[in-house]
């Protein structure tokens, strides 16, 4: 149950929390049932300080200016600061901003101050790079080389200073606020609850779901329409997804890792603007990747390695291929000079899919925009300026919700607000009619005909002709299979690309070369690059359980929200909500063979593969002993342990875990990786 207290402005408080609670709740089992929320009204309210999100946000605002009617708009950022949890390459296409601020070059502070000079593509073996046609869609001419951490940063100063947007970074957007009642119809005419505002998480609690003195209730924030700008696999955005069925017309996503370091290099060895991107080793021919090196303003040279997420071979580490592509004469002679030094680490998934993975983008109450749509147009290996444009498509949508043009439209308003709803179909058909879809139709088959019987060199071929000469000219749209003897997904819920990892005995372990510091490193020194940190001791964000089963249990106002975090964290919950004795044991063993089924299939047929895939050193699969196999979390001598104080965000284990049973939820507002050059 929602209980509020009286409506708060946030205008009045400052950017950090600051709801403070009595230290007499300290240690007190926390009851989800009986917290009383601060609420909070708003207009339009955006779950993400991204590119898509702050696009939304500027042009909502540019609307008020131009209409002349108010429109309060804020944007929660679970980061830390704005632009702390971006990582991208990145090459930006200046085509959506150019439409979004057609003076932003005159700005003395923009970012953008490095224009790509020169463009090429490189094959590589073990020992040689060999230079090969560079696909035209590739082509940089008129792009930018920027830290894109930086140019949301800088967007995000636009927003707030030049715009009024109300920005609040550490304010973790945790559950869709939901109508009490089903009081709409979704994209496909059923009845459904419609989405009303956004829940952020608590604060203050401990791994056991007990209230510290520094307790703080998440708040309520109360919106007209809500915009999901998470990135790639928000967690909101998997459950407005499932909930609405917004996949019920598209393909399943599909993903690749991006791991990527920036370097201040020899100045005999910079070539400012110049872009590079490889395909060929350190991949072998049934892995999709390619790396790249950008030449950034200041001496700085942004490199990194994309890896698909339906890598077949568990025993596979993408932080390990990472350090050894560094290994390869071209990367040792870039990086190896005394005046080269490393000075940041990142890795976060990409949406792969393309245009036939793109949902349904709305849902009563709301829309999917950028990244939690995927707009990547992967033949570019570029997703900034679709991003940008889909919220500014957004935004045009849901101003036109709240302040209604035409008298068709105010009642058609009138309506939705007794439904309890805002109408965002407009959005989906304008992004459709848009320039965005255009620039994903032309390339939709690349990535996938890597998947199809071509095989890689197939795909490979396949993509050249159809860039080169094709350009997307053709009466077929390949889909996202499968593969052979696999049953259909689930749900929507699920990872294609976990579906494709095999068992570890059909694969030899991969021997990697040693590290050769500071060229390579092992993992942690690299996680301490990214500032990554979490408040110790609070509930683990990283859930043993299926989504959906996670999903379920919020809906239901009688499920357990500590589901998956733990077994002491169940039985708290379980009994602060005064649940039978029976209830309680019943709940403790349901986790604990969550967690035993987890280790039996992941340890047991995949070789803990977690542990090799987590580009942060999050997962364990440890001994495990003087337990009794009652209380065992574990099997066959081994347990799982999660290390989530080193996460940074990236959502790989959600994707690629073969047994889909690890759900990724926001961790306190504030927390995670705090990004400066990425």
């Amino acid at each position: 149950m929602l209980r509020c207290r009286k409506r708060v402005s946030l205008k009045k408080l400052s950017l950090a929390r600051s709801f403070k609670s009595s230290s007499l709740r300290r240690n007190e089992a926390f009851n989800p049932v009986t917290v009383e929320r601060a609420e909070d009204e708003v207009d339009v309210c955006i779950v993400g300080g991204g590119p898509a999100g702050l696009s939304a946000a500027i042009r909502l605002k540019q609307l008020e200016r131009e209409k002349g009617n108010e429109i309060r708009v804020v944007v929660l950022e679970k980061g830390s600061e704005v632009g702390s949890h971006i990582v991208s390459g990145a090459v930006i296409e200046p085509r959506a901003l150019n439409e979004l601020l057609p003076d932003w070059s005159s700005m003395s502070d923009h970012p953008l101050t490095q224009p790509a000079t020169s463009s090429r593509m490189l094959f590589m073996t073990e020992k040689r790079s060999i230079p090969i046609p560079h696909p035209p869609q590739m082509s940089n001419k008129g792009n930018y080389i920027v830290s894109l951490s930086q140019f949301t940063r800088w967007l995000a100063n636009v927003a707030e200073n030049e715009y009024g947007v109300e920005i609040y970074p550490g304010f973790a957007g945790a559950q869709l606020l939901l109508s009490e009642e089903a009081d709409s119809l979704d994209p496909w005419g059923n009845k459904a609850r419609s989405v009303q505002g956004v829940i952020t998480n608590e604060v203050g609690l401990t791994k056991n779901y007990r209230m510290k003195s520094s307790f703080e209730p998440g708040m309520a924030f109360r919106s007209k329409v809500t915009l999901l700008a998470e990135g790639a696999h928000g967690s909101l955005s998997k459950q407005a997804i499932s909930m609405y069925n917004l996949r019920k017309e598209a393909e399943p996503q599909t993903y690749g890792i991006g791991l990527k370091e920036v370097w201040r290099v020899d100045p005999e060895k910079y070539r400012p603007g110049e872009v590079i991107h490889t395909i060929g080793w350190p991949m072998d021919m049934q892995t999709y990747g390619g790396g790249w090196v950008y030449h950034m303003d200041g001496g700085l040279v942004s490199l990194g390695l994309v890896i698909g997420l339906d890598y077949k071979n568990p025993w596979l580490s993408p932080y390990r291929e990472f350090q050894r592509m560094k290994h390869h004469p071209y990367f040792r002679d870039l990086l190896s000079s005394p005046k080269a030094e490393r000075l940041s680490y990142a890795a976060r998934v990409l949406n792969e899919g393309g245009l036939q993975s793109v949902p349904k983008l709305n849902f009563p109450g709301g829309a999917l925009i950028g990244c939690s749509a995927g707009f990547v147009n992967i033949a570019k290996i570029k997703g900034t300026h679709n991003a940008m444009k889909s919220g500014m498509l957004a935004a045009e949508a849901a101003w036109n919700n709240v302040h209604p043009a035409t008298e068709a439209e105010a009642n058609k308003e009138e309506e939705s607000q007794a439904s309890g709803a805002a109408d965002m179909a407009p959005y989906d058909r304008a992004l459709r009619e848009s320039w965005v879809y255009s620039d994903l139709y032309e390339v939709r088959n690349l990535r996938p005909s890597f998947g199809t019987k071509l095989g890689l060199l197939g795909g490979v071929l396949y993509s050249g002709i159809d860039s080169l000469f094709l350009k997307g000219r053709t009466p077929w749209t390949f889909k996202h299979h499968l593969p052979a003897g696999k049953a259909k997904n689930p749900d929507s819920t699920s990872s294609l690309d976990s579906s494709f990892t095999e068992p570890a005995s059909k694969h030899k372990p991969i021997e990697y070369p040693p590290f050769e510091a500071p060229l390579s490193t092992d993992l942690l020194t690299s996680v301490a690059l990214t500032g990554t940190n979490h408040a110790e001791d609070q509930p683990v964000h990283l859930r043993v359980v299926p989504t959906r089963k996670y999903l379920d249990e919020l809906k239901d106002k009688t499920g357990n929200p500590a589901i998956g975090a733990g077994v002491a964290a169940v039985r708290t919950t379980a009994e602060a909500e005064e649940e039978s004795e029976s209830e309680v044991k019943e709940e403790v063993k349901e986790e604990l063979e969550r967690r035993r089924r987890h280790v039996e299939v992941n340890q047991g047929e995949f070789a803990g593969l977690l542990g090799r895939a987590c580009p942060a050193g999050v997962y364990e699969y440890v001994g495990e002993e003087g337990v009794s196999e009652k209380e065992s979390e574990g099997w066959g001598g081994h347990k799982l342990v999660i290390n989530s104080q080193n996460c940074i965000h990236c959502k790989l284990c959600d994707v690629k875990v073969p047994t889909q049973d690890i759900t990724w939820t926001v961790p306190e507002g504030g927390g995670g990786p705090k990004y400066t050059l990425t």
